[in-house]
Order: structure tokens, then sequence, then C-alpha cells
């Protein structure tokens, strides 16, 4: 095609809108409505990938898209996957039953009445989906380890060779592809033993629980892991787990959910001091005996570095008013702050203290001092953000993080009637780019820039019962959604935010906790029945993303990274 075709093509065919306060284009909803009857699938991925070379919003974007990469030299772009979601074996191998195992076999829990027994195979296929790595460019891969493969039964038990095998190979060959496995050692999913023993993360216990198994983990591929997590979003994990009993232990009381059991207005506390705490407990271990320290118990020092995974949202104040500007601080403070200070501050944020304080356990002083290890890295998992309306000077109507405990600021995707961003099948997922380069600005920001990874970002859709397998390979809304993030995310980049990596969720379609199989995030469709794994066409985008970036390295040989390696 002639280049004043082309160009004419794309300029009928794509519209953009400019992100807030940022120069980076990005791509309209319209494009999914695009029609394309005289274009071939190939050049229409051309002009998803070379598109935003050629249009701009002004000036300053055309400039911007022409400069070198915004990314450092040692940036890693990765996919993210978790063990529970992905590998199966259920019981296979010596592994023994982890609490997502007894809760996805009780009738009712999950959507579709399916499980994880099966997931995709990936513990039998890891070397299939390690070669789709390799074909997206992808330098770094996420994966969690399951707890209950490595301890059946927690601390009580022995711990099982063949678990610890099964990640030896794995991590491995990850390496020999020249991938860098980033290690999440918990991600919801934790023995069930220790569950029935004394209540998992209600018990002090579970701390020296979490540290022994950290240990274990640390001295068996610390040799070769050099990026640690501790826990996935604990913030998400109590309040589901704790406050609306939708996962296990499924705890909760009126008016929150109806559960057997649990009280909602103070289990969450406790458990989140907990999972603080085993935080910090296993940073301690990791700096006192693995990391850099000289020590007759390990052979050498690793050198490695350590951090934990919070769930963000982006909290937009409803309206200009003072009141739901601090409904919107207070809704950070009690969602993700809740976390993040004691582990960097050492203490819970103030409008915490202030509402719930006699609710919110006490650090004792040999705590203080464990937390005091900190972190090296925050990993952000972003997906979407929500409007925040003040209910202290405000009557709300009940509604999530209305209530007390939740910090009286009510969280609302609209506002009139009017959605914040687009609406997708997910009732909780909305597309607002913004909201990835305005957390990472708030983070940056409150925790002096400490080093950030982009730890999950995804597009997720409800599968309709009409929908074909070329209707899933065709995911032009995943492209979408990734390229406005993206976009958000290079802004805040130049703006000077320390991001080291992104981590897209996820490699494959794979089982959605609650949804079952009736939802879908990967780049690869999996055909349940078979478990055969299909390249999407937001594959073939990310793939020509990352080559394109480094590519533009490639030409640059003055371009150095402003951020040094740990």
């Amino acid at each position: 095609m002639q280049e004043n075709k082309f160009f004419e093509l794309l300029s009928h065919q794509l519209s953009y809108v400019k992100i807030d306060r940022s120069n980076a284009c990005l791509m309209s909803k319209h494009t999914a409505a695009m029609n394309f009857p005289t274009v071939d699938t190939a050049l229409f991925l051309l002009m998803m990938l070379l598109s935003p070379l050629f249009i701009s919003c002004d000036q300053t974007t055309l400039k911007q898209s022409l400069d070198p990469s915004p990314f450092p030299s040692n940036f890693l772009f990765g996919t993210s996957t978790s063990s529970y979601q992905v590998e199966g074996a259920y019981l296979s191998e010596g592994k023994g039953l982890s609490n997502w195992d007894v809760f996805t076999h009780t009738p009712g829990n999950i959507d579709d009445g399916s499980s994880g027994d099966v997931a995709v195979d990936h513990y039998h296929r890891y070397l299939e989906d390690i070669d789709l790595m390799e074909s997206l460019g992808v330098n770094s891969y996420r994966f969690s380890i399951s707890w209950a493969r490595i301890l059946p039964k927690g601390r009580f038990g022995d711990v099982n060779s063949e678990g610890i095998n099964h990640y030896n190979k794995l991590i491995d060959a990850l390496l020999l592809k020249g991938i860098q496995p980033f290690v999440t050692l918990t991600q919801f999913d934790s023995p069930q033993e220790i569950e029935d023993k004394y209540g998992a993360w209600l018990s002090p216990e579970s701390q020296e629980d979490f540290g022994y198994f950290a240990d274990i983990c640390f001295k068996s591929f610390g040799d070769r892991v050099k990026y640690w997590f501790t826990i996935n979003e604990p913030n998400m994990q109590v309040t589901l787990s704790y406050r609306l009993g939708c996962h296990p232990p499924a705890h909760c009381s009126q008016p929150f959910g109806n559960c057997s059991q649990g009280n909602s207005e103070e289990e969450p506390f406790i458990a989140a001091h907990n999972l603080i705490l085993s935080h910090a407990t296993a940073v301690d271990i990791y700096r006192t005996k693995y990391q850099l320290t000289v020590s007759v118990k390990v052979q050498k020092d690793q050198g490695g570095s350590i951090g934990i995974i919070l769930n963000t949202l982006w909290f937009e104040p409803i309206s200009s008013s003072t009141a739901d500007k601090l409904a919107a601080e207070r809704a950070q403070s009690f969602y993700m702050n809740w976390f993040l200070d004691p582990i960097i501050y050492g203490k819970y944020p103030a409008e915490m203290m202030n509402i719930v304080g006699s609710t919110l356990p006490k650090f004792s002083s040999r705590d203080k001092e464990k937390l005091k290890q900190g972190l090296d890295f925050i990993g952000i998992n972003h997906y979407t953000s929500t409007y925040v309306q003040d209910c202290i000077f405000s009557a709300c109507k009940p509604g999530p993080g209305a209530s007390k405990t939740e910090g009286f600021c009510l969280q609302n995707s609209q506002k009139h009637g009017v959605p914040l961003g687009e609406p997708t099948t997910l009732f909780w997922l909305n597309v607002y780019p913004q909201g990835m380069w305005k957390i990472i600005k708030y983070i940056k920001e409150r925790y002096k820039n400490t080093p950030m990874f982009i730890t999950e970002n995804g597009y997720g859709e409800i599968c309709m019962p009409n929908s074909s397998t070329e209707d899933l390979l065709n995911d032009v809304k995943r492209v979408e959604y990734m390229a406005s993030y993206l976009d958000a995310l290079i802004t805040a980049v130049r703006d000077g935010a320390d991001v080291r990596g992104y981590f897209v969720w996820s490699l494959l379609d794979s089982f959605e906790w609650t949804y079952g199989y009736t939802a879908r995030f990967g780049l690869h469709h999996v055909d349940f029945a078979t478990l055969k794994r299909t390249p999407k066409l937001s594959a073939t985008w990310y793939k020509h993303f990352i080559a394109k970036h480094k590519l533009i390295k490639s030409q640059s040989p003055k371009h150095t990274s402003k951020h040094p390696q740990f």
C-alpha cells in the first residue's frame, strides 16, 4: 500500500484522547468498532504498532514519540501467574491440601463450580509455557510458590522434596532462556493445616510459619532468584477473606456478608497485623542470613532484593470539595497505606489511628525493630480506579468503603450516572489509564520514590455464551487497554518515577478465583477442554511493543539508566 494511502487509512480509522495532565496519546474506545473489509490482519497489526509514531495529539507528544525509549536500559518486561491459578497437579507428588483446595471443593463458592485441581496444568507444561514467554520476548516472569507443595503440613511436617525439585526445574529452565524469575512466596494460597491448627492469619503463629517457609525457599532457590516478593495483595486478602467472606476461610459478619463465623469489624485488622509482621519476619531472615551478610550458614551471599505486592486503586474525589478530597486520601490510607506505612514508616496511617485506633493491634518494641528492615521495592498491582465520596460530613448510602472500619469513604464507579472510564464486563473494572499515572505519582511522593515494579496490570472479560474462539483471540479491547496504561506508565517514568519493570496479568487464561473459568485475562487463549494454548492479538501486540523498545535502546547507545541495579 502506498504511503499516502496508509496515512489516510490511519487518520480515518484511529482516534485518540489525551491523558489528564500528560502528553501521552491513547487509543479511543472507538478502535474496537473498526471494520477492515479490505485490510488484512498483518496491516492491522502494523497500524496498531506504528500508529503512535505517526499520529499525535500535539507537537509535544510527537516529539516524545521520537525520543529514545523512556525505560531504563535494565527495565524488565514480563508476565505474571500464580500457583493455584495455573499449576493444577492437585495433591500430586507430595503436595498437601491448601486453603483454596478446600474452599473450591465446597459447593457454591465458585461461579461455575470449578476448581484449580487441573487449572491449566502449568505444573507439567511449564516448558511449553516458557517457550511462549520466549516468543513474546519477555525477560522476566513473576510466579508464586505453592506453600502446600513445599510444606504440606506447614512447619508441623516434612519438607516435600518433590516440590523443591519442581521449582528448581522451573527456575533453571527460565534462566536458560534468559528470563529472570520473580518469586512471590504466597499469593492467597496456604496449607490448610495451619488454618485447622490455629486459624492461619488470625494467629501470631502464622508469622513463625511464614518465616519457616520463607527460609526454606531462600535456601533452596536464592542462589538463582534475585527478586523476591513476600506476600501478594495482603490488603485484598484481608478484605475478601475476613470482611466480605468470599475467599477462604470465609469469615464475615453482617452487614458485610452472611458467613457462619467471623467478625468483619475486627478480624481484618488482626489478619493484616499478622501479615505485616509475617512480611517483616521473612525480610529479617533474608537480610540476616542470605542477602548480603557473610555467614557460615550459607555458601555465599545471594545479593538479591525483596519487597511486597499491594493491590492499588486510584481514588478520584467525586467532587472538588475539601471533604471529598480528604475522603480520597482516607481511602488510600484504609486500602494501601494500611500496609505500606507500617513497613516503611513503622506505624499505621494517622487517618486509620484517628478513626479506628482502638481496633488496631499494637506493634511491640520487638515488632518495630523487625519493621525497620523495610523492603527494597514495592510491587504494584493496578487495574482500575473509582470515585470516592466523603461520608463523615455528608450522608452516604451503604456501600463499599462507607463504613467506619473502611474509613467513611464511599466508593462508586459512576458520577451522576456517568462511569469513571469505560466499563467492562467485569463489574469492578473500568478502563481509566490516568489512574496508572496518578497512583504511581502518589506512591513516588508518599514513599520517597522507593523503587517500584508494576507486578500486575491487565484486562479481563467475562466469556459470553455466544463468544467464539475467534472473538476471544481477536482481543482488541485488551490491546487498547495495554496501550493506554503503558502510555500512562511511560509518562510516570518520564516524570521521574523509579519504576523498574512491568508484568502483564496474565500469561495465560487461567482459574480466576471465584470467577472460576468464566473470566479470561490471558495473552494466550487456553481451551480448557484440551489445554491448548493459542496467542491472542494482545500477545502479538505486546511482543512488538517490547521489540520496539529494545530496538530504540539498541539504536541509542548514549542512553543510560538513572536507576542503578539493586
